[in-house]
């Protein structure tokens, strides 16, 4: 589903590469992991991904659309979602304002985003009580299951998380996996998850690991 050939990026005035010669293969239905120490190249690895940046040299593709041809904005409104370590929910929004959000800016009816909003919201164990509380009323496991209903209210089928427990303590960690999982495994949905915690990456169908811009199995 999302498929990376021969990726190298460096940044401006670095004297080397912070990915190196990078191939991968990402695919429906599975739990991915990669895995690596703060500064091997991981997260830049993720941004490339996500389309934040274009690579110095190598191909990445979406289901045989190759990046370099799409329209980037467009292919980080619909093709995929991001969930970050911080959460990124915006703090003068509600939950499912939250929830909202994607879809208003995909032009669906109000009416429509709503229905749908809590719908998600209540899949991923956040009940009515709480779609109408600001974030900073909400715990860090509450913000991050928001987090991933934002993040499948645009029907994108790619989802990239970034360090998605590292904010959470064990319990609620291991809730937030176990709905990545889930939307892998159950719903069909092509999960890539970033992170530094050896035991998460070894719950992977896939698992990559990343030490100095260079990517193994």
């Amino acid at each position: 589903m999302l498929t990376l050939e021969n990726i190298t990026y460096r940044y401006k005035n670095s004297p080397r590469d912070a990915l190196n010669n990078v191939s991968a293969l990402f695919e429906a239905g599975k739990f991915s992991s990669i895995v690596g120490p703060s500064g091997s190249g991981k997260t830049t690895m993720l941004s490339i991904m996500a389309g934040l940046d274009r690579p110095t040299s190598g191909i990445i593709s979406i289901d045989g659309d190759d990046l370099s041809k799409l329209d980037l904005f467009e292919y980080r409104r619909k093709r995929i979602s991001m969930v970050f370590q911080a959460f990124q929910l915006f703090p003068l929004l509600k939950a499912i304002e939250n929830v909202c959000y994607p879809m208003e800016m995909n032009k669906i009816p109000k009416s429509t985003a709503k229905a749908k909003a809590i719908q998600l919201l209540n899949s991923v164990g956040i009940d009515e009580s709480k779609h109408g509380r600001y974030p900073s009323n909400l715990s860090g496991g509450e913000q991050q299951r928001v987090a991933i209903a934002r993040a499948l209210s645009t029907d994108a089928k790619v989802i990239l998380a970034d360090e998605p427990t590292g904010n959470l303590d064990k319990a609620n960690g291991e809730g937030v996996i176990s709905i990545l999982k889930k939307l892998a495994h159950e719903d069909g949905y092509c999960v890539i998850v970033v992170t530094h915690n050896q035991e998460i990456a070894d719950g992977g169908d896939v698992i990559y690991r990343m030490l100095d811009g260079v990517l193994g199995g």
